[in-house]
């Protein structure tokens, strides 16, 4: 992030972060505090398409509930299944994946392409999948309170 937000600074005035935490429990944020960079609010980029609460909401009704975005869809295979090594060891599925109940595909743009990749991924995961149309209007919002 240090490096990427340098190279940016010498080519535009003003330079975000388009990240959530997703995950860095707060070192993000302390990066960003130290280069004088905002980010994107909310703890992962789920926050960030469906609103906290609505995504609080979900999970409310449905504690085993797995959740994807248009980009986890489409990178299903390489970012879940290879990244976990489900692709050499299939054995781990049950491992991973027993608790979980059904998917929501948090539906940026429901394509027929992504749709279909969201299918493929709950299919694999052997759960039901759950459509929750949450358009682009709330990272428009967000990105443009990043800036000036």
């Amino acid at each position: 992030m240090e490096s990427a937000v340098g190279e940016l600074r010498r080519r535009y005035r003003t330079v975000a972060v388009g990240y959530a935490d997703c995950g860095t429990y707060g070192a993000l944020d302390e990066v960003c505090a130290r280069l004088g960079v905002h980010r994107l609010r909310g703890d992962h980029c789920y926050d960030v398409f469906a609103g906290a609460a609505r995504l609080r909401g979900l999970l409310d009704a449905e504690p085993g509930t797995y959740v994807l975005t248009d980009y986890l869809a489409l990178s299903f295979e390489r970012s879940v299944i290879a990244g976990l090594g489900l692709d050499r060891y299939p054995e781990l599925h049950a491992d991973y994946f027993r608790h979980y109940r059904r998917v929501v595909w948090l539906a940026q743009r429901d394509t027929p392409r992504v749709r279909a990749a969201a299918e493929r991924a709950a299919a694999y995961l052997r759960l039901p999948l759950e459509v929750t149309v949450v358009g682009d209007r709330r990272l428009e919002s967000a990105l443009a309170d990043l800036l000036p």
